[in-house]
């Protein structure tokens, strides 16, 4: 199992557990960089919200960039792309102080959450696809323009996913 999330083979991550590896937690504030990172990015007129979840271990199963779903803030799962990791391309002692975290940006953030996002909200992650590993971006606008591509490429999987699995998850999460 760890083998499979540590190569970022998300199938088989699944195939092993019978449904997607999945992180749970406590909605949490972070530095709300996103916000201001998406001024200058086309299309992210609203910004790259996230939802924030801190983790105490230091070496999780799997890391880098995925293509997830988001539970508990709707009434069917909510697409998006999360980062699991510790944020290379950010001051180590910012915010996590070098700690594991999760930022889950909603590809269609829902509007009844507001400004405030999802603090204090119990959600659910699934991790369905590893688009690749954490990379270090050299300045914030190189960071924006690998967020906005992360955000192509995780509809892009989206898109090429059959309506069978986008059932099955939908069914799953009202049972």
């Amino acid at each position: 199992m760890r083998a499979a999330l540590a190569a970022g083979d998300m199938a088989a991550a699944a195939q092993m557990l019978g449904h997607p590896y999945t992180i749970s937690g406590h909605v949490v504030h972070g530095r709300k960089l996103g916000r201001q990172l998406a001024e200058s990015a086309p299309g992210a007129s609203d910004g790259f919200r996230t939802l924030n979840l801190r983790f105490n271990h230091w070496k999780p199963a799997a890391s880098g960039i995925f293509a997830v779903l988001v539970h508990g803030l709707a009434d069917t799962p909510l697409r998006g792309v999360a980062n699991l990791g510790v944020r290379p391309s950010l001051d180590p002692e910012d915010v996590n102080g070098g700690r594991v975290l999760l930022e889950t940006h909603c590809l269609d953030w829902p509007a009844h959450l507001g400004p405030q996002g999802g603090y204090g909200k119990i959600i659910r992650v699934e991790l369905l696809h590893k688009l690749h590993d954490e990379l270090k971006y050299d300045s914030l606008d190189a960071l924006t323009a690998g967020i906005a591509k992360d955000c192509d490429d995780a509809r892009a999987f989206f898109a090429a996913s059959t309506h069978a699995e986008t059932r099955r998850q939908t069914t799953r999460d009202r049972i």
